[in-house]
């Protein structure tokens, strides 16, 4: 009886930690197989810290602005973020490049080295030079993602020591015109690491959308940042079968894209050749992607007029956006009876057959910001440059529209 208990009493524990915290998954795509030509970078962020908002930076050669953790009053690590030149940069941590000593902290180094490479690099080309630079070993294991203004698109798989690159644009290393990327590394020990079925399913996704010429950063959000399909299992949480009647309405939240520990979800629309780097666009989502929406944000004028909501709320101790997306998030993982029941899923909360789960409510509103915006983008692409009066309005408007959406659910 004592050993049955003890087997169980294990299973649990497995089940609350089957995967690391910084599980993130991401997607570096060429202009070549979007609609509009412009590159995209994104990532979502499993963090064991939830609480994320944007800051703006200045003090190196280009001002950038980046998602940093709440948490800390003057961040040296920032997680993604553009530039004024136009570069852009994300990390995936990978688990199968370094053989990591006791008692050291599996890539230590990667956020400020982002954080530098924000402030320093213009290009791909340029970022592949300072990796040069770092002195060795460098504490680094990641999958670093990057665009530029120029249409450059890379991945970059980084160890302590060396780096391998794998060029968007290059049919040799991205033949469908896309580089996913979870938490293991094509150059690192086989069959180790983590995320394979999460890698796998953004890969199925961004392959049919390629071939479609459909990969757009809406689309993204909506097929990916919010998939719950599980591969390995052949389900998917949005047929229904899991919803009452037919069943519980919970689920265990294993695999999918967005997990309990996914603090944000970035899409930075690139520019193409030719247009002014300004009008990288930043599509930022803070908090759970499930209960949460996407806003735009841009590095021209982010010293004066950056959205509000993204930026760190002391009342809240956190982003308003991010707070109000992971308060919500905690009524779907609300079950806490024991150890490792944060992994049970209330589906019903999310999606239901009555078409008022948080996702099903939240997404329209969130189809609302990219219809506002997406004219005004094109106008500022056509004149060549931002006008800081509209975007300033936009920012107002969308503001205005996204608390009104989240007030009553806060309420509920």
């Amino acid at each position: 009886m004592k050993r049955t208990l003890l087997a169980l009493i294990a299973a649990i524990v497995s089940l609350g930690s089957a995967e690391p915290l910084s599980a993130c998954t991401s997607a570096v795509i060429s202009g070549k197989v979007t609609p509009d030509g412009r590159p995209l970078l994104w990532k979502n962020r499993d963090t064991d810290f939830p609480q994320n908002s944007v800051r703006y930076f200045s003090g190196g050669s280009y001002p950038f602005v980046a998602v940093v953790n709440s948490v800390e009053d003057n961040p040296t690590d920032v997680w993604i973020g553009t530039n004024a030149a136009g570069f852009s940069i994300m990390n995936t941590q990978s688990y199968n490049l370094v053989e990591v000593k006791p008692g050291e902290e599996r890539g230590a180094a990667n956020g400020r080295v982002m954080r530098r490479a924000l402030e320093v690099c213009a290009t791909v080309k340029d970022f592949r030079q300072f990796l040069d630079t770092l002195s060795k070993p460098s504490l680094i294991e990641a999958n670093f993602g990057v665009i530029d203004a120029k249409g450059g698109a890379a991945m970059f798989e980084v160890d302590y020591y060396k780096y391998t690159m794998y060029d968007a644009n290059d049919p040799k290393d991205a033949p469908y015109g896309y580089i996913a990327r979870t938490n293991f590394s094509f150059a690192g020990e086989v069959n180790r690491g983590a995320g394979y079925v999460r890698y796998m399913e953004a890969d199925r996704v961004l392959m049919r959308a390629s071939a479609m010429g459909g990969i757009t950063p809406q689309g993204i959000f909506n097929d990916l940042s919010r998939s719950f399909r599980n591969g390995m299992l052949d389900i998917d949480l949005r047929s229904g079968k899991f919803n009452r009647p037919q069943g519980s309405g919970w689920f265990v939240d294993q695999d999918f894209i967005p997990r309990n520990s996914t603090s944000c979800s970035i899409v930075v629309q690139g520019v193409k050749p030719g247009e002014k780097a300004e009008l990288t666009t930043m599509w930022t989502m803070l908090g759970y992607p499930p209960t949460g929406i996407a806003v735009p944000l841009w590095v021209k004028d982010a010293d004066k007029f950056l959205l509000s909501m993204v930026c760190w709320d002391k009342a809240c101790a956190a982003a308003p956006l991010s707070d109000w997306s992971l308060r919500l998030s905690n009524n779907v993982f609300c079950y806490n009876q024991g150890m490792g029941t944060n992994r049970y899923l209330n589906w019903e909360k999310l999606y239901n057959m009555e078409n008022n789960g948080y996702m099903q409510q939240l997404v329209p509103v969130e189809a609302e910001v990219f219809r506002r915006t997406c004219p005004l983008l094109d106008s500022w692409r056509q004149q060549g440059s931002i006008d800081s009066q509209e975007m300033q309005k936009l920012y107002q408007d969308v503001e205005a529209l996204v608390r009104k959406a989240y007030t009553p659910l806060m309420e509920q």
